[in-house]
């Protein structure tokens, strides 16, 4: 049982950290770099206290774990401008869940029993259908996407990426503690070249600079996605991708009632009854999921 409450913890850090992002503010190189200041901590803090088994394995798995990373949630962002949050946010994650989990019952044969292929891919079906349910809107003051092929792209690219980042500590079979540190640099590195890129002339402004005053509130956003970093590789190491990357995308439930009930988000009838409808849906086919593990 431990192992399945351990693959939901990353399910509340990743489920709260657009919430409390939303309520610091700042741009979206300070919520990004507050996340990897507080990550970079933890790693230094878990390095005083776990010596690192160095390797050339370690480094590159660390390498493509965080640089794909940093990638990945810019494009994500970029994505918004070409779908809307509502369209990108459930194919993003449904794009995350059939790939990781897929590469995880075909590349690391963590499905090797049929049954597991005849539960796992309808429960897959039935998340897919679920995030989708939670984004629903009735009404929207938005015209459109200005260009929906493009923004797709985008998004399976980010998706790729995530896949990256979700995947590299299990296909070099490296530890998840090794990893923490290495990691938190590479996520450093990218994110800061890619902030300042994106800052401009505004990069070195004491409000929202790149280590401006919003990226260090920001950092207490770190701290939740510091501890999902941590606990989704340990998930994924003990449960298996399949496993444990699917049940830390449950934080739609976490994000979609937050976003109601702290953010204040108005739903109509309609689209509460969509995002009831989402959440029991994404519920089930976790648990499917988890099922899948025995």
């Amino acid at each position: 049982m431990w192992p399945i409450l351990l693959a939901l913890v990353p399910a509340f850090g990743w489920g709260f950290q657009g919430i409390v992002m939303q309520k610091v503010g700042g741009t979206t190189a300070n919520k990004q770099m507050g996340m990897v200041l507080t990550t970079l901590v933890f790693g230094i803090v878990v390095l005083i206290f776990h010596p690192i088994s160095w390797s050339w394995t370690l480094i590159i798995a660390a390498a493509i774990n965080g640089i794909p990373w940093s990638i990945a949630q810019i494009l994500q962002i970029k994505s918004f401008d070409y779908l809307g949050v509502a369209r990108a946010m459930p194919l993003a994650t449904g794009m995350q869940l059939v790939i990781t989990s897929l590469l995880g019952a075909l590349f690391f044969h963590e499905w090797v029993h049929g049954w597991q292929f005849a539960l796992g891919l309808p429960a897959l079906a039935i998340i897919i259908i679920g995030v989708a349910c939670t984004a629903f809107q009735e009404k929207s003051e938005d015209a459109g996407p200005t260009n929906l092929k493009l923004g797709i792209i985008i998004t399976f690219i980010s998706a790729l990426l995530y896949t990256s980042y979700a995947a590299a500590g299990k296909f070099f079979s490296v530890s998840s503690w090794d990893m923490l540190f290495p990691q938190a640099v590479f996520m450093f590195l990218g994110t800061t070249v890619i902030a300042f890129c994106m800052s401009g002339k505004q990069s070195m402004d004491p409000e929202i600079g790149v280590f401006g005053k919003k990226s260090w509130l920001n950092m207490s956003t770190g701290v939740l996605f510091a501890t999902a970093n941590l606990t989704v590789m340990l998930s994924n190491e003990i449960n298996g991708l399949a496993v444990g990357w699917t049940l830390s995308q449950m934080n739609v439930i976490v994000a979609t009632l937050g976003g109601l009930f702290i953010l204040k988000e108005k739903k109509t009838k309609k689209e509460m009854v969509f995002v009831i409808i989402g959440m029991v849906l994404i519920a089930i086919g976790g648990v499917l999921i988890g099922i899948t593990k025995n």
